[in-house]
């Protein structure tokens, strides 16, 4: 078995990285914005909202937690969360200084926002790329 290599960073940069690894996944961007618009919820609550078991809402709960983003807080048998505004305060100032360096052409803001795409049938965009895939009566396609 080899060794791995680690990069050191300073600690923003490791911060950065933590926070946006923990927002890596769809459900957990949408349990911020759920706790984004009204703090302190209860998992049951954030359960009710995103049609998801407990046990999943539970487990990327713990990712942000463990990225810091959110802060616990016990009431008896209840676990409230609320999200920790340091860090995504953190996450903004880095994404705006980050967002200002770069600059695009005019030419090529057209071409990223431009969404028009010619389709003739279900399956030509892979005719460029010469994909062969069997036929339907399982034989294969002869090459």
């Amino acid at each position: 078995m080899g060794t791995s290599k680690r990069l050191k960073f300073d600690l923003e940069t490791d911060a950065i990285g933590k926070i946006c690894k923990a927002l890596g996944h769809p459900v957990r961007i949408q349990i911020m914005t759920i706790l984004w618009k009204r703090d302190c919820r209860t998992c049951g609550e954030i359960v009710e909202l995103i049609p998801l078991a407990q046990s999943t809402i539970s487990k990327h709960l713990l990712e942000l937690k463990k990225a810091n983003l959110l802060k616990v807080k016990h009431q008896g048998k209840k676990i409230i969360y609320s999200i920790e505004a340091d860090k995504i305060q953190t996450l903004k100032t880095y994404l705006s200084s980050y967002l200002s360096t770069i600059e695009i052409s005019e030419e090529k803001k057209t071409t990223i926002l431009a969404t028009t795409r010619k389709s003739k049938g279900a399956n030509s965009h892979l005719k460029k790329y010469n994909y062969q895939f069997p036929d339907k009566k399982g034989n294969q396609i002869a090459v």
